[in-house]
């Protein structure tokens, strides 16, 4: 049976697909590669400023390659999510952790969304819109098929949950 006193702030149970991980590393590798690209080739076209384009662009790729190396470990180890009958269950962050609940009966939309390089590791991203002034919660780097039984999932249960009336 469904309670409001269940509906409480707690750690997620179920972590992100593990390619995640390949995922986030590709997206800071291809963020970083363009200025650092941009940088090079205005440095090898510009003498004046060579010297310091090309430094701008190595601390640049270094930076990059730090964070690619180090942040998609750590991602993984602290976004969670969960599904139960009451509430979808988030916590994201690195530096700033961020939880939220959404309850049943707060939800409006679900949404699965897919781009290129998700498409490539076969993952997507489940966004459940509420009520909430704070935005959409999101479930990035679930496996597709989990991400597409997650959301008939989801719309099955809010249909059968009545609306909040707060």
């Amino acid at each position: 049976m469904r309670g409001e006193n269940t509906v409480r702030l707690r750690p997620p149970r179920s972590a992100v697909d593990e390619r995640a991980v390949t995922w986030w590393r590709t997206q800071l590798l291809v963020t970083t590669a363009l200025p650092v690209v941009v940088l090079a080739v205005l440095g090898a076209f510009i003498g004046p400023a060579r010297f310091w384009l090309l430094t701008a662009a190595g601390a640049v790729a270094a930076v990059g390659l730090v964070c690619t190396a180090f942040f998609p470990a750590w991602w993984f180890r602290v976004h969670r999510w969960e599904v139960t009958e009451d509430a979808v269950y988030v916590r994201t962050g690195a530096l700033w952790q961020e939880w939220r609940i959404a309850p049943m009966s707060r939800i409006q939309t679900v949404d699965t969304s897919r781009g290129p390089l998700e498409q490539l590791f076969r993952l997507a991203t489940v966004t459940v819109t509420t009520a909430s002034s704070k935005g959409a919660l999101r479930i990035e780097g679930l496996d597709h098929e989990l991400a597409a039984d997650l959301a008939e999932r989801l719309t099955a249960i809010t249909q059968d949950t009545p609306g909040d009336a707060t």
